[in-house]
């Protein structure tokens, strides 16, 4: 059985891999907004990417890149989203891993990338190519943390996790880091997330397993139900721990990277732009998977299901609402919303009537942490996902991003 322990380090916690910021006068203040992941050796590389259509240039060239399964640098910038900049996005992308790969005597091809920030605003090369001249210069197994704040927005924290994974046939790790506050829905949301281990991976077992974890992690979570141009997970596995993904091992690194991966897109919900409640919407009795999906995401992303979680207003009504309106199939005398908190849970309606007094309701939606279950009432699908509620704080923020 494998035993999992927690470890300081985030991206940098596995053996074989280096971190280093620098500072590309992308974010006011003078703080350090571009970051620097490199593996020591060739290191196995997966990624998920974005599904907008209109894709920023680091997605379209990294995409290309990890296909080859293989990769050695990471270089990531926080303030600039180098997205919608057509030729000139592409060709500035192009020429900061060309820095990078020049610092660091890799192949051009070696160096993957990822930015985010504002969208439509052509890069600033000349500075972004300073940042990365410093954060090469910079590079350290001690700058986890360091490269969890670098790539924060409108994040409040840094956002990392890292295990240190035993058993029969050895040890190894599994770090990650993770930024992410606003215009958050899969497939993906506007986040980018580096998950690092020393683990041997072939470059199919790195697909499939990513696949898996991001489906079940980052795909379950929404803050305002707005995909970005500039979504990426990664994961890097340098194989230095001398233990292979094959039987007990390759189940215990599912697990961890599931851990990991779970507690940063709880991490990113929970650092919601403006959020100060957290819901996990659950539909079950749906016809099929799929529907239950779009029931969940139709609860947790109306803004009159999220306003009234604002407010502690336990009005099940827009519940029902939001279900009906998601072109699922329900059948209206078998439904079920319930509200809870805690573990505790009571029912709201059920067969469209009210089932308990609105003030045994009002405690329940007052915590910090809200849960909504509805059931359909035709079929075996199930699906839950994490949402926020709707403040002023949030409307706030986002009034004024471009500015």
């Amino acid at each position: 059985m494998a035993g999992f322990l927690e470890v300081q380090g985030g991206v940098v916690a596995p053996l074989g891999f280096l971190a280093g910021v620098g500072r590309g006068g992308l974010k006011g203040g003078g703080e350090p907004d571009v970051a620097l992941l490199v593996a020591e050796a060739e290191a196995t590389a997966a990624a998920v990417f974005t599904t907008n259509t209109l894709a920023a240039a680091p997605v379209l060239i990294s995409r290309e890149r990890v296909s080859r399964g293989k990769a050695r640098a990471l270089v990531v910038n926080s303030g600039n989203a180098n997205a919608c900049t057509g030729e000139l996005g592409l060709t500035f992308a192009r020429q900061v891993a060309s820095c990078a790969a020049s610092l660091l005597a890799l192949a051009e091809e070696d160096v993957l990338l990822a930015s985010t920030g504002v969208i439509g605003v052509p890069l600033p090369l000349p500075q972004v190519l300073e940042g990365v001249r410093e954060a090469t210069s910079r590079l350290s197994r001690e700058a986890g943390e360091d490269f969890a704040r670098a790539i924060m927005t409108t994040d409040t924290r840094p956002k990392l996790a890292s295990l240190e994974v035993r058993g029969e046939w050895g040890s190894f790790r599994v770090g990650g880091v993770a930024k992410g506050a606003g215009m958050i829905e899969p497939h993906l949301a506007t986040m980018l997330a580096f998950l690092t281990t020393d683990i041997s991976l072939d470059p199919i077992q790195a697909r499939e397993l990513l696949a898996g974890v991001v489906e079940e992690t980052f795909n379950r979570i929404t803050v305002d139900g707005s995909t970005s141009t500039n979504d990426s997970v990664f994961l890097l596995a340098s194989g230095r721990a001398g233990t292979q993904a094959k039987g007990a091992a390759g189940r215990a690194l599912e697990e961890a990277l599931l851990r990991v991966a779970s507690y940063l897109a709880r991490e990113i919900v929970r650092d919601g732009e403006g959020a100060t409640r957290i819901v996990r919407v659950e539909v079950v009795g749906a016809a099929d998977r799929g529907e239950a999906r779009r029931a969940c995401y139709a609860v947790a992303n109306s803004p009159l299901v999220k306003a009234a979680l604002y407010g502690g207003d336990p009005n099940w009504g827009r519940v029902a609402q939001a279900v009906g309106a998601a072109g699922v199939r329900v059948d209206p005398a078998r439904l079920e919303i319930w509200f809870g908190a805690g573990g505790v849970a009571k029912p709201a309606a059920l067969k469209g009537v009210a089932a308990v007094p609105r003030e045994e309701l009002e405690p329940l939606l007052a915590a910090r942490e809200v849960e909504i279950r509805v059931a359909l009432g035709v079929g075996e699908g199930s699906w839950w996902v994490l949402g926020t509620d709707l403040s002023p704080e949030y409307v706030k923020l986002n009034a004024a991003y471009g500015t």
